[in-house]
Formats: C-alpha cells, sequence, structure tokens
C-alpha cells in the first residue's frame, strides 16, 4: 500500500508579527508508516450458493451443463459486482490465478468439490483481466490458460451466412482450426448441432472426459464453438452429443474433419492445410485462362488401392507419395492430360471403392496425410497433369459415429422415411431441401478445389439424386410438387454447386454420370441445365462395346450401333467413359468382351481404341485397359503390371500412348470435341464391309484429320474415301502396324489425294484397310 502523504500546514490568517518571525519554526510532522496506513475492508466470504451454487455444479460434473460458458471462468456477480473464478480441473491438486500481464498471483481457488471444481471470489479488481492458471499436478506444476475467459470465435458475420446457407468457405470456419487469440495460440473447434442440448470436445488433451470442454451454442445458427488453448495440430478428437431427452449419443467424428484416423479408429485428427508450399503456379495461372471443352482431356481413372502394391510390404498399396514418385511418370510416360481418382473421402467400407463417404473433407488414411495428397497433385501439375476427384454428395454411410442422426435428429439425411435411404445401399441419402446441409455439401465441393487444387470433380450415379423413384415400387414414393418424379431440391442443389464452383475457379470443370437421359444436363443453368462442364456419353459406350463382343461376320447387321452414338454425341459436352465399371462386377476385362482368337482380340481391341480417340469427346480409360490386363479388376491386388512386358500387351500400351500424343498435338481431334462443325462423315453406310469413315476439324480448318475404322478381318484395297482439301496426309497411326502386334498392313507412311470426287467431297483417298484396325491420317498439304 502506498505511503499516505505529510499532512499540510494550515496558512496563518493575518500577518505574523517581529516576535512571531523570530520563533523557530515547528518541526514537520512525519509521514506515517506504511505499517499503520488503515487496511481495505475485508469482504465477507461468498455464501456456497453465490461461488458454486449446487444446480450449476451437479451439471457440470455429469456433463450435462447447457451453457458452461455462463459458469465456467470469470464472472461478476450481481449486484455486488465481485468477481468470482471457476474452474473445472480434475488433474490439479491445487489452482492459483495468475495475472497474464504482470505474473502476480492474484487468487487461489478453494477445491469446492473433489471431483476437480475450483472457484474463489477475485477481490480487489473491479473489471475483468486476462489470467492463467497455475495447477500444481502429479506431474509437476504447469501454467494454462483457461478456455473459459476467451471471447466467441465466430463473427456475427459468419453467423449470419452460416444460418442463411450461403457460407460457402465454411469449413473455413466449421471443425478444428488452428487460431491465435488474444495472442494465445490454440485450436478453434465448431461444430453444427442445433438441436442438441449440449456439445464438448472430447479428446487426447482432456482424457477423453466430455465434462472439461462444453462448448458454447450460437443459437441464431445452431453452432456450437469454444477455443482451447495450448493445443496444436496432430491431436485426435471426438465431440459428446446429448440429445434433448438427456441420451448420449455415440461419439462424433467431426463433420469438418480434415484427417481422420485409420480404421477401426474414427477420431477425427487436427489438421493445419496450409502448410504445404505449392509449386504449381504455372499450372494454375495457364487453367485459368483455358477453356475446357477446348483441351485435349485424356483421362486415367485410378483406383489408389489396387494401381500397384509392395509384396515385399505385406502387399500393401502405394501411399499418396509413392504414387506421386511412380504414378505420374508413368501418366506422363503415355500422355495422358489427366488423372481420375476413384472415391479417396474418408470411408469404412472397402468393398465401397469409398462410394460410401464416412467423413468428405478428409482423405482417406489409408494411404497417407493430407499433406501427402497436397504432394501428389503437386507433383501431378508440375508435369502438366490435371486430378479429378470421383466426388460422391448422393449419400453417406450409415456408420453410427458420423452423421447419421448427428445430434439426436435427422439434421443431415433426410427426415421422410421413404426418401432417407438410399434403395441399394444400407447408406443415407442427405436432405437437399436443408439450406444448412447443401451450404455443407457446395462447400465441400468448393474446399477441394481451393485447399487440394483439383481441376475437376466427377459426380456418378446421378439418377439416384435425380429421381424420387429410382430404386423404388409403386407405394415407395411420393411425387414432387407438380407430381413428376424428378427431384427438385436436388436439381436445385446441383445447379447451384455448378454455378459456385464455375463462378470461384477459373478453369475447372465438373462431370456428372447419368444414364437416365437427363436432359442439358452439361448446360449452363442459365439455359435450363444443371451446369455441369461434362457428361459421360454411356450411350456410345454402352451400344460401341455391344457391337464389338459380336462376331465379325454378324456385324452388320448391328451396323447401327456403331454410328449411333455420333447421331447424339454433340447433345451434350461429351465424356467418352471406358471406366472400371466395365471391367468389374462380372464383367470381364475389355480384352474378353473382344471376339475371336487371341489375335483378333487384341486386334480388335486395338481398332476399337484407334476408333475410341479418333471420335469426337474427351477421353477417359481405366487403369490397366491401357495394357490390356486380361483378368477382371480386383480391388483387393495389384494390375497385372507383369503382362505389359509381353508383345501383344506392350504393343497395347504403345497404342495407347501414340494415340494420346496424336489426341493432344492434332487440334483437330480435341478441339471442337463438343461441337458438330469440328465433325463430318465420310461414309457411315458400309456396314456390309464393317467400315465407318469420318473427318475431324480444328477450328481454323487446319490440319484436318481423316479416321477410317474398319471392323472385319479381311484386308481392304484400294478403298476410297472422299477427304474435303487436297495433298499428302500422313498415316499417323494404324493400329496394325507391327509395334502395336498387329501385321504391319498399312499405307507406307501416307496417302496423296486423287483428284476424283467421292461421298460428296472433292477429292479422294485410296486406302489399304488392315483387317481389324483403325487408320488415323493428318492432313499436312505437301509429301515430306
Amino acid at each position: 500500500m502506498p505511503t499516505p502523504p505529510a499532512p499540510s500546514v494550515p496558512a496563518a490568517t493575518t500577518a505574523p508579527t517581529s516576535a512571531a518571525k523570530a520563533a523557530p519554526a515547528p518541526a514537520p510532522t512525519p509521514p506515517a508508516p506504511a505499517s499503520a496506513a488503515p487496511a481495505a475492508p475485508k469482504l465477507p466470504p461468498l455464501s456456497p450458493a453465490e461461488l458454486a451454487p449446487d444446480g450449476d455444479v451437479a451439471a457440470i460434473l455429469s456433463a450435462d451443463h447447457r451453457d458452461p460458458f455462463s459458469f465456467l471462468g470469470l464472472h461478476s456477480l450481481q449486484p455486488s459486482g465481485r468477481l468470482v473464478l471457476r474452474a473445472f480441473l480434475p488433474q490439479a491438486k491445487s489452482v492459483a490465478v495468475v495475472d497474464r500481464a504482470t505474473g502476480e498471483v492474484v487468487a487461489t481457488l478453494e477445491r469446492v468439490r473433489e471431483e476437480g471444481l475450483f472457484a474463489a471470489a477475485i477481490d480487489g479488481r473491479s473489471a475483468p483481466f486476462a489470467y492463467r492458471l497455475r495447477l500444481e499436478t502429479a506431474n509437476g506444476r504447469i501454467d494454462i490458460d483457461d478456455p473459459y475467459r476467451f471471447p466467441p470465435v465466430l463473427s456475427d458475420e459468419d453467423v449470419q451466412l452460416l444460418a442463411e446457407g450461403d457460407h460457402f468457405r465454411s469449413y473455413d470456419m466449421l471443425g478444428a482450426h488452428p487460431l491465435t487469440l488474444d495472442g494465445v495460440a490454440g485450436l478453434a473447434f465448431a461444430v453444427w448441432a442445433p438441436n442438441a442440448v449440449r456439445v464438448s470436445v472430447i479428446a487426447s488433451f482432456n482424457d477423453w472426459d466430455g465434462r472439461r470442454h462444453g462448448m458454447r451454442l450460437r443459437h441464431d445458427c445452431g453452432v456450437w464453438e469454444i477455443f482451447i488453448p495450448g493445443v496444436g495440430a496432430g491431436e485426435l478428437y471426438k465431440y459428446e452429443i446429448k440429445t434433448p431427452t438427456g441420451v448420449r449419443l455415440p461419439d462424433k467424428c467431426d463433420p469438418y474433419a480434415f484427417f481422420v484416423e485409420p480404421s477401426p479408429g474414427s477420431a477425427a485428427i487436427a489438421c493445419d492445410l496450409s502448410r504445404h508450399a505449392w509449386r504449381d503456379r504455372e499450372w494454375m495461372q495457364k487453367r485459368s485462362t483455358e477453356d475446357p471443352r477446348r483441351r485435349p482431356i485424356s483421362v486415367y481413372q485410378l483406383h489408389i488401392g489396387s494401381w500397384r502394391r509392395r509384396p515385399e510390404d505385406g502387399n500393401r498399396p502405394l501411399t499418396y507419395r509413392e504414387l506421386a514418385d511412380e504414378a505420374v511418370g508413368y501418366l506422363d510416360y503415355m500422355a495422358f492430360t489427366h488423372v481420375e481418382l476413384l472415391p479417396i473421402n474418408e470411408f469404412d467400407f472397402d468393398a465401397s471403392l469409398g462410394f460410401q463417404p464416412f467423413v468428405p473433407y478428409a482423405p482417406t488414411s489409408r494411404w497417407g496425410t493430407p499433406a501427402d495428397l497436397q504432394y501428389f497433385v503437386d507433383r501431378c501439375h508440375q508435369v502438366g497433369i490435371g486430378v479429378i476427384l470421383d466426388w460422391v454428395p448422393n449419400h453417406f454411410s450409415d456408420d453410427p459415429h458420423g452423421l447419421r442422426s448427428f445430434d439426436g435428429t435427422h439434421l443431415y439425411e433426410h427426415p421422410d422415411p421413404q426418401r432417407r435411404k438410399h434403395p441399394a445401399t444400407n447408406t443415407l441419402n442427405y436432405d437437399y431441401g436443408r439450406r444448412e446441409v447443401s451450404n455443407y455439401l457446395i462447400s465441400n465441393a468448393l474446399f477441394w478445389m481451393e485447399h487440394y487444387h483439383i481441376d475437376g470433380l466427377c459426380v456418378s450415379s446421378l439418377p439416384a439424386m435425380l429421381y424420387l423413384d429410382y430404386g423404388r415400387h409403386r407405394g415407395e414414393w411420393t411425387a414432387n410438387r407438380f407430381g413428376g418424379h424428378e427431384n427438385l431440391e436436388a436439381v436445385d442443389f446441383l445447379r447451384r454447386l455448378n454455378e459456385k464452383a464455375y463462378e470461384r475457379y477459373k478453369g475447372i470443370f465438373t462431370i456428372g454420370e447419368d444414364n437416365s437421359g437427363w436432359q442439358r444436363l452439361s448446360h449452363p443453368t442459365f439455359l435450363g441445365g444443371l451446369g455441369f462442364g461434362f457428361r459421360w456419353n454411356l450411350d456410345w459406350k454402352r451400344d460401341t462395346l455391344r457391337y464389338m463382343s459380336r462376331n465379325p461376320v454378324h456385324r452388320k447387321y448391328y451396323h447401327d450401333e456403331l454410328i449411333h452414338g455420333a447421331t447424339k454425341v454433340f447433345d451434350e459436352n461429351a465424356i467418352l467413359p471406358l471406366s472400371y465399371t466395365d471391367v468389374a462386377y462380372g464383367r470381364g476385362s475389355m480384352l474378353h468382351k473382344m471376339p475371336g482368337d487371341r489375335w483378333q482380340r487384341f486386334a480388335n481391341l486395338r481398332a476399337y481404341y484407334g476408333f475410341f480417340y479418333g471420335h469426337p469427346g474427351k477421353k477417359l480409360l481405366f487403369m490397366g485397359d491401357e495394357f490390356a490386363q486380361e483378368r477382371e479388376w480386383n480391388s483387393d491386388i495389384s494390375l497385372d503390371w507383369h503382362v505389359a512386358g509381353e508383345p501383344l500387351h506392350g504393343g497395347i500400351q504403345s497404342l495407347v500412348r501414340d494415340l494420346n500424343h496424336l489426341y493432344r498435338s492434332a487440334k483437330a481431334l480435341h478441339e471442337l470435341d463438343c461441337e458438330a462443325d469440328g465433325f463430318s462423315w465420310i461414309d457411315c453406310n458400309d456396314a456390309d464391309q464393317g467400315v465407318v469413315s469420318f473427318v475431324r476439324q480444328s477450328r481454323d480448318g487446319s490440319g484436318t484429320v481423316v479416321v477410317v475404322a474398319h471392323f472385319t478381318p479381311v484386308a481392304r484395297r484400294n478403298y476410297r474415301v472422299g477427304v474435303p482439301v487436297p495433298g499428302f496426309y500422313a498415316e499417323r497411326v494404324n493400329t496394325d502396324s507391327e509395334k502395336y502386334g498387329g501385321a504391319n498392313i498399312g499405307n507406307e507412311g501416307g496417302v496423296t489425294t486423287v483428284d476424283e470426287p467421292m461421298h460428296g467431297r472433292p477429292y479422294a483417298l485410296s486406302l489399304t484397310l488392315p483387317p481389324l484396325a483403325t487408320v488415323i491420317l493428318e492432313h499436312v498439304g505437301e509429301r515430306p
């Protein structure tokens, strides 16, 4: 206490006399010693009801307190204004309160309950202040920051956007994020559970004790939040949630978890995705300036778990980083432009191939960490390969630790029992009509583009989303408000998804897989479309594979199967997909779909691949098909890489590589893939000889390409086709070439036109057509 000043001497009221002047001045009164200062009045102790009301204490100890922030931490009691601090610290033997600014111990908390509840009045302070808690524990003394002294994490703007379902970066606010608040580093947790009566973070740092970190409810948006200081990336955590009836649900994984521990565990792992130093600036800048419809897109569809395995290490799959070191070089060598990964969102059921996601924001830990996946994408981009994800917004896993009945109600899944479950699997359908759920999914799509630089998303099984009666019998579904079977909520969701993706990330594209005949799927939303960038042309695939599986003797009777696809290919922006579904589920390999003896099967497949690459539409080929794996694909074992060293298999591999190079270099084969101006038939009616021929052209009309596909096992000499411009046509690819395993019948490098009209064109080429082969020729002007 400061020493009081000496009392002042009162001034004289009259002038002093001379005698008075001569008199000695009185000695000043010495200041009173500090010990003599009057002590501050001692405040009476708080009553137990003021210090720690029984009801609040019981609720804290039973993990039932609905608003722990109103009880724990530093509070001003009314009407007295005295400060009281409460803390639940079961690990502590004693607790002192330390002023964070000065380091001074200002109070010692009383142990109110043996379970670890401490409380005390903080006298001598009139306003809340920054403090720390000094704990004496079995492991010694530690100083910690109290989570209950920090303000809310979400801003008012975040709360409003979340409530409206318009927070398309919700992944930046919900989940677990490293944060420095009031100069203190820690993790901010936030989770949407509007119908829960209590939510707490349980984690490795609090011994999975749901009493210790109860969260604050932001009522306007139904989000629970808390900032926990002193913890960071790498911590395992879950949410403990209680329903309005007091039932404690199975501990829930964070819906916004960026990383999840390996199965059979289901805890989220706090993760900082901002640490990767991206080196793909050149790719990203180039992507933002290009129209995907004009670019060559040749996709290699890949399942990470079975592309290649390590037999010397328990036959395990490659990790993301190993894939970056091995697959990226292979894809670059094979000249694919993109790789499409089968779903990598964390999932439980291996046989689902990832199509039953468990946590949509987390790449599965089966193959590495989020940083490892970022490294893989970065490496792809550095060599000019785009990355597409199979993305699953149509259903989610029924795992009790996941989204199912997340807060005790049907929060993410549809509340209508007729629409809740996917009819073909034991999974749950999202409620697209709920704005928060729609926001969750759209944010997820944008999340992969933002944090992983993903270039495209492919949405499979669209009919299950688009139709209320998909897989259901009469009486098992209810019509929409117009009396139809279309799922109007899903339609609105898909349109909004595509609008937001294309608006925010230039150069990306989305792909829809639909076999229902939905019109204008890949047309802009303002024209009544769903807004996808591309659509899988499943009709083309079905018809042409059916044609190829027939005996060549009979093919002339089914010629329409070969040409029908081109009549509708420009109705949508098409991708021609030879996907995993064509070589699994009892369908056999691509090679075994082909008829004839071994040589003929390979020749048929080579001819088909030549036709495939020459035909309008972007390309997609499943792994293993590029070297004609003989057995059906098995997701539990590696591809049969050993057969690629055999001449016929290696020949197919060389053919696919050359076709990719040609597809990329010849603008006529990709610039107008999606426009009728780039394609015209030469002759589509030669069913008797099993030949189709057509012209491909670029936007400026240069580099005309002629494709002639022949599907009978006899050579045809002097076969004439009409062409639009005169000159020399170089034979760029002949699938019967000896280097591909063929008989080497061909046109000796190219053919010069003759001045004879043919097929309505002023010039003609006289070709030698090998048996079961496709020939691709490019106009180069003069013969080299």
